[in-house]
């Protein structure tokens, strides 16, 4: 890495990755609760949707941003100048572009450049969410470079778990700092969360020796896509709810550490 970006690195901890092994696992919906949850407790917070080709957090949130990471990467804006405020949530966001192939075949180089600016740009707010895009390929892994933490979500799916573990197997090989959590969603129950948590946590610690935490377990919630279908968040539609209030819990341990 470069000397710059070895420096910044030191003043990143403010930034928090969110990542899955599998689409499909509420990890979309997870980052953009995260962040309004953050906001609620008087952080300025920023939402960075790193799904590079296949971005949807504006879609989920009904905004129509006027500028969005294509604008960046053409040249044409700054990623300061590319962030959206969303008053409705009191957070800003940066989206991405969906379905843009220009965006998901960014070059190495340019991405790196990318990872640096949002690195100084992390300076302005107190906290700064990374929607990544799922997997483990080398976009992924080079946005994840700017994160202090990651939060790895995952469900009770078989195949979730296993692309989870090789996430955080490849993850914790390259980035051994690397503060590496998990969030277990969409569980029938609190306890069936916790059984998922431990089957992950025994493959880590058998064959990886590391122990990531438990950030969080968010039950199964119908007002999930009740929510994302009336392209609000869940805080204000139905705040009360179990998810909600999940991810609540999530945002204020991540405060205190």
């Amino acid at each position: 890495m470069a000397p710059r970006a070895t420096g910044l690195m030191a003043r990143t901890r403010n930034i928090i990755a969110i990542a899955s092994g599998k689409g499909g696992v509420g990890k979309t919906w997870f980052s953009i609760t995260l962040a309004h949850a953050l906001a609620k407790r008087g952080c300025r917070a920023l939402l960075f949707d790193g799904d590079l080709g296949l971005a949807n957090v504006d879609i989920q949130l009904g905004l129509m941003p006027n500028h969005d990471l294509g604008s960046v990467m053409s040249g044409k804006k700054t990623l300061n100048q590319a962030a959206t405020a969303y008053p409705a949530g009191n957070f800003d966001v940066i989206a991405g572009r969906s379905g843009s192939g220009s965006l998901a075949n960014i070059p190495p180089g340019r991405l790196q450049i990318l990872v640096e600016d949002l690195m100084l740009m992390s300076q302005s707010y107190d906290k700064v969410i990374i929607d990544l895009g799922a997997g483990v390929d080398k976009s992924v892994r080079l946005l994840s470079r700017a994160a202090g933490s990651m939060l790895v979500v995952t469900s009770d799916e078989p195949t979730s778990l296993t692309d989870a573990y090789a996430l955080i197997k490849i993850t914790a090989m390259e980035r051994r700092d690397l503060d590496i959590r998990v969030v277990v969603n969409a569980c029938n129950s609190t306890r069936e969360g916790e059984r998922t948590y431990q089957t992950l946590l025994k493959a880590c610690q058998g064959f990886l020796k590391i122990s990531p935490p438990l950030a969080g377990i968010v039950r199964r919630d119908t007002r999930v896509r009740e929510s994302i279908r009336n392209q609000t968040p869940i805080l204000t539609r139905f705040p009360s709810s179990e998810a909600a209030m999940d991810v609540e819990a999530i945002a204020e341990r991540l405060l205190q550490g």
